[in-house]
């Protein structure tokens, strides 16, 4: 799995390049649990990794420039946006 979360978290790097990599990683990992969890909830069977990452990579690709903005507007996100502390280098 970790090769999955490190190839989402270039492709986000690569939408929206003044992401710090720290932030990036953690919106990756948000946005895979969050779908599993999602996914596990509504009753459907594990699909497999790779079904997540594709369904993630189609987030990033309609929405990764704008991760931002949504967070800007979702006070469960807020803390991602703030600056004085950096995420994971």
């Amino acid at each position: 799995m970790e090769q999955y979360i490190e190839n989402l978290t270039k492709a986000l790097l690569e939408k929206n390049p003044a992401m710090p990599a720290g932030r990036a990683r953690v919106w990756v990992e948000l946005l895979w649990s969050d779908f599993e969890a999602t996914s596990a909830k509504a009753g459907y069977e594990f699909r497999g990794p790779q079904y997540t990452e594709k369904l993630v990579s189609q987030l990033i690709a309609s929405y990764g420039d704008k991760l931002h903005e949504f967070a800007g507007r979702n006070p469960k996100y807020v803390h991602l946006l703030d600056q004085s502390e950096d995420m994971m280098q």
